[in-house]
């Protein structure tokens, strides 16, 4: 295989032909173990569009030749559309240095693309240098975490967005299910009635919460420490770049970007992105806890779960709610991830956070399998059937149905009725209470208490 040799401080090296990275980027792909988790490329995009911002501010200002700056910022287009491009960028996740080889790697990459488009070879970086150009004004610990910020505000939008899909199609099954009387339950106990309906609008608020949290996510994450270069203090970056670079950025991105009031804190500290995660840990508790419910009430038979596929390799015929279990077992990994997160920026040192690899590799995943929990909960829901009938029979041989009598029959009478009901039971199996409450009070009164539109008022 052709090669061609690159050389630094610590020696000299060869690079595969048709790799656009450079010897920094080899050094770190040797260096680290492959765990299998790559750098995602949501944020090796978001780090392009911080590249194109520092080009086109260094070139406003005089900084940067406008040829140079031309070929870097088409450059950092073409690494933002992805696909093939993606080969470019094979460092590992846990990566040590705080992201440093992520940003040698996207410098290199830019660097050699730019040179074939000034028509200059992989590697002659006298016309655009990784450092010297890519990376003019700039360090790891700026472009990293406003790139992180950048993605994290992408990922809140799209989840926010999925979000509002899935409480939509709950609030369609509380609008279909509300004249559906059934039993509600608390400690896996029958308690008082309610409407299916009324059950599924518990659901569909909870995620509603959910959205309005997440997108409100997106004010944690505006503030950048672009400019800030090394510690947040600016050095060797001009003040004129400092300033005017978030304008481009904003501008760039669409989002309402600024610039940290305190740069040296933006730089050192992570908190932000703990508050976005527990966030997220909130939303996935709520998924978890209405996945696990709605599996109860396949399981009880007042639901049906669409069926997905075959439930077992030996049982013909069975089916399993799989769709609930992977949402559940997607809430776990969120919740242990929050975990992570908040341990990664608990552990950053002084003026830097050397974990912010591992923090953003964490963030985003966590954005990345919720939003594609809520797409295929969405349609999950949007399938589920209700079983009248199956309701109807557990609220008919519920004991503690008499306590919706109260208000019209009183608490002693009520009481009395229980015990009698409890005689008769013992000596006709098959009798309901709703049946014997029938014999003693009457349809009237029976059908009024239990009827849909009394359950679902508030207050009686």
């Amino acid at each position: 295989m052709a090669e061609r040799q690159e050389s630094d401080g610590l020696g000299e090296i060869a690079i595969a032909d048709g790799a656009l990275w450079g010897i920094h980027t080899e050094r770190a792909r040797l260096n680290f173990p492959t765990t299998g988790r790559r750098v995602p490329y949501v944020l090796i995009a978001s780090m392009a569009v911080v590249k194109h911002a520092c080009a086109v501010t260094n070139a406003e200002l005089g900084h940067l030749k406008r040829d140079a700056a031309d070929a870097i910022i088409a450059a950092c287009a073409e690494v933002c559309e992805g696909g093939a491009m993606e080969r470019q960028f094979p460092l590992d996740a846990l990566q040590g240095g705080a992201g440093t080889s992520t940003n040698m790697n996207l410098n290199e990459v830019i660097a050699n693309l730019a040179l074939a488009h000034l028509g200059k070879a992989p590697g002659d970086y006298a016309s655009v240098h990784p450092l010297h150009h890519v990376n003019l004004h700039q360090s790891t610990n700026d472009v990293y975490p406003t790139a992180l910020r950048i993605a994290a505000i992408a990922g809140v939008r799209r989840l926010a967005d999925s979000f509002a899909k899935l409480q939509g199609a709950f609030q369609e099954k509380e609008t279909a299910f509300q004249a559906i009387p059934k039993m509600g339950r608390t400690e896996l106990q029958p308690a008082v009635p309610m409407t299916l309906g009324q059950e599924f609008s518990a659901f569909a608020e909870a995620i509603a919460r959910d959205r309005w949290r997440t997108f409100k996510c997106e004010e944690r994450l505006r503030l950048v420490n672009l400019g800030g270069t090394a510690i947040g203090t600016g050095l060797t970056a001009p003040r004129a770049f400092i300033f005017r670079v978030i304008e481009v950025l904003r501008a760039l991105t669409g989002m309402g970007l600024a610039r940290s009031e305190n740069v040296i804190d933006g730089t050192a500290n992570a908190d932000a992105f703990v508050e976005v995660s527990g966030i997220l840990k909130a939303s996935a508790a709520n998924l978890s806890k209405i996945a696990a419910d709605l599996r109860l009430l396949h399981f009880l038979g007042e639901i049906a779960l669409p069926p997905l596929q075959a439930g077992s390799s030996i049982m013909p015929g069975k089916i399993n709610p799989v769709m609930t279990e992977s949402v559940m077992q997607i809430a776990m990994a969120v919740r242990a991830n929050d975990a992570v997160i908040a341990e990664c920026a608990a552990h950053g040192t002084l003026q830097i956070n050397e974990y912010m690899p591992l923090l953003a590799f964490t963030l985003l995943e966590s954005l990345e399998m919720l939003n594609s929990a809520a797409r295929a909960f969405t349609k999950h829901v949007a399938a589920i059937e209700a079983d009248a009938a199956r309701c109807a029979a557990y609220l008919s041989d519920s004991p503690t149905l008499v306590t919706a009598f109260l208000p019209k029959i009183g608490y002693e009478r009520a009481e009395v009725l229980a015990k009698e009901y409890a005689v008769a039971k013992a000596g006709k199996p098959e009798l309901s209470l709703r049946e014997f409450l029938v014999s003693r009070l009457g349809h009237g009164i029976v059908d009024e208490v239990l009827s849909a539109p009394n359950l679902i008022k508030l207050g009686h």
